[in-house]
């Protein structure tokens, strides 16, 4: 088998040892009362204590189905905001560190896309049809209309922001099937507002048949290109993961001549280019199956986050699974949910304490519902 040699910055804890004893022995007093999340990008020592694992939305749903009276969302916060969604008011969200946030949702906020949405309603003289109560309102079916996209990555009011416009989340997985949604209700003449990711919303669009002569970015920090803007089909928000923003050309190309025959999957989130010359592109559970898939002996290089890509390196002996970033770090926002913080949340808990609760106020989970239960019913 090929020779690779794994990121060399440190990844995991040295001194989890008293950490893990403190999780394990609250979690055993909670019991059923408790369900651990852990997201895919999590580190090992956080990953060994998860009742589930996966992406951000898969566990969101599986929070859902629990009947555990706390959820502990080892993830960001949009994450979390997710999970109090769509879990029952008699279920409590929590957090491990509540400043873990995610800097590509933090690109896109609420008084940035309005005054987006705005501007694009006033140049090309679109109508808001509010469609808040009325999801299948014929106004949808009309010409000339503006639908927003907005990625799971990205906040509860931007959430909310969509279902109450009529619009509809999706996850990377389901990007192409929403987007078809969204340009059949927008009409003949009408856009997409995709936000926060441009790169998913670029490699997703051009996937799907579509030129560069149909895409448009708005940065809220420069003035618009109005005949960009104008002719396109999609506004893409000016936004970007920093982890999947450091994959190259380059990355791939050196480990094709150091390994003939590697095998290259990157995640949509990456530039453009890194995409295409990839052999794959796919959200974290399709890298997952892609390196499970791949024969024996392969060398697959990895365009995502270095905890994944290490526990698939450790899960399958027979391959060579490697970060295409020989540099790369965690995440540091991921990272900030440490062993030591999941121990305290979880001993709050025991002792009948519920810190670091997120909760999405009424309003807003309501509208973000309607745009996330329009995804499950294109996407069922």
């Amino acid at each position: 088998m090929h020779s690779v040699s794994l990121p060399t910055c440190s990844i995991d804890d040295a001194d989890s040892d008293l950490y893990r004893q403190r999780i394990i022995a609250a979690k055993k007093q909670l019991g059923d009362k408790v369900m651990i999340l852990g997201h895919h990008y999590q580190r090992d020592s956080i990953i060994e204590h998860a009742d589930e694992t996966g992406d951000s939305f898969l566990l969101a749903r599986k929070a859902a189905d629990s009947s555990a009276e706390s959820i502990v969302f080892c993830g960001v916060h949009f994450m979390a905001e997710s999970a109090d969604i769509l879990t029952s008011d008699k279920q409590s969200v929590v957090m491990p560190n509540i400043r873990a946030g995610c800097s590509m949702a933090d690109m896109a906020d609420l008084p940035d896309v309005e005054a987006c949405w705005n501007e694009l309603l006033n140049e090309c003289q679109l109508n808001d049809p509010a469609t808040r109560e009325n999801p299948d309102s014929p106004a949808l079916k009309g010409e000339a209309y503006l639908v927003p996209v907005t990625y799971m990555n990205s906040s509860a009011d931007l959430k909310a922001f969509v279902g109450y416009h009529g619009g509809v989340v999706c996850t990377s997985s389901n990007a192409a099937g929403v987007l078809e949604w969204a340009l059949e209700r927008a009409g003949e003449n009408g856009k997409v507002l995709f936000f926060p990711d441009q790169h998913l919303g670029r490699n997703t669009a051009l996937a799907m048949g579509y030129q560069d002569d149909d895409i448009a970015v708005w940065n809220p920090m420069l003035k618009p290109d109005w005949n960009d803007l104008n002719s396109s089909k999609f506004v893409l928000w000016h936004g970007y993961c920093s982890v999947h923003q450091r994959f190259t050309v380059e990355q791939i190309d050196d480990l094709r001549k150091e390994n003939p025959g590697a095998l290259v999957i990157a995640h949509p989130e990456c530039d453009r280019a890194v995409v295409d010359a990839a052999d794959a592109s796919g959200s974290t559970e399709m890298i997952r199956r892609y390196v499970a898939d791949a024969p024996s002996g392969a060398v697959i290089g990895v365009g995502t986050e270095i905890h994944l890509v290490k526990r698939l390196n450790a899960q399958y002996l027979d391959k060579t699974v490697v970060c295409l970033d020989p540099g790369l770090c965690p995440c540091s926002t991921m990272y900030m949910i440490h062993p030591a913080f999941l121990a305290d949340v979880l001993e709050s808990l025991v002792a009948g304490e519920i810190t670091n609760q997120i909760v999405v106020p009424k309003q807003i989970a309501e509208d973000a519902i309607l745009a996330l239960n329009r995804m499950l019913a294109i996407t069922a």
